[in-house]
């Protein structure tokens, strides 16, 4: 392919969607047990621990030089990404769990097909709600239902769900992806 082709494409090339999703945990033993015992996910298996004498992990990783990856596990949540969870040592290592509003926030929603029996389920297993679950009756969301929950060391996860489709819908042949119309 020819350098003007690649430049006129739109995007990356030969994108097929997101592979995995990775962030760091403080224990992972606790992660594996909040993944594969409340969420449901499949553990697959286990790398590390990752040391460099060298800068190998500030020019591949862009972490501190000594940093130490302890472990890292992979896992299969159902349908959407895998999720790959570190658990890093690292002498400027931040101990504070970012907030959704800090540069770096973030959080993970997980789609269901019923929201009910969902919210039900994580309450029975101690999870902490964070208020009461939103529904959304216009604009492009209409249709949504969601709440935020906390995993058991403070990161944020959502239950979505629009078993009859969103708001923008009627507007645009175009879909967001989600789990259960995998096609769109």
């Amino acid at each position: 392919m020819s350098s003007r082709s690649i430049d006129s494409l739109t995007g990356l090339p030969g994108l097929r969607g997101t592979e995995h999703i990775g962030f760091t945990v403080p224990d992972l033993e606790e992660a594996t047990s909040f993944f594969v015992d409340i969420i449901g996910c499949e553990y697959m298996f286990e790398l590390g621990p990752f040391v460099a004498e060298n800068d190998w992990m500030a020019t591949h990783l862009n972490v501190h030089p000594r940093a130490v990856m302890r472990r890292l596990r992979f896992f299969r949540c159902k349908y959407g990404p895998n999720f790959e969870i570190f658990q890093y040592e690292s002498p400027d290592q931040n101990l504070i769990q970012p907030k959704n509003s800090d540069i770096g926030g973030h959080h993970l929603a997980f789609y269901v097909d019923d929201f009910d029996t969902a919210i039900a389920y994580l309450s029975a297993k101690g999870v902490q709600l964070l208020g009461e679950r939103t529904i959304r009756t216009s604009g492009p969301n209409a249709g949504q239902t969601w709440i935020y929950f906390l995993s058991p060391w403070g990161m944020q996860f959502e239950l979505v769900s629009f078993p009859n489709g969103k708001g923008y819908e009627a507007t645009t042949i175009s879909r967001l992806w989600h789990p259960a119309n995998p096609a769109a």
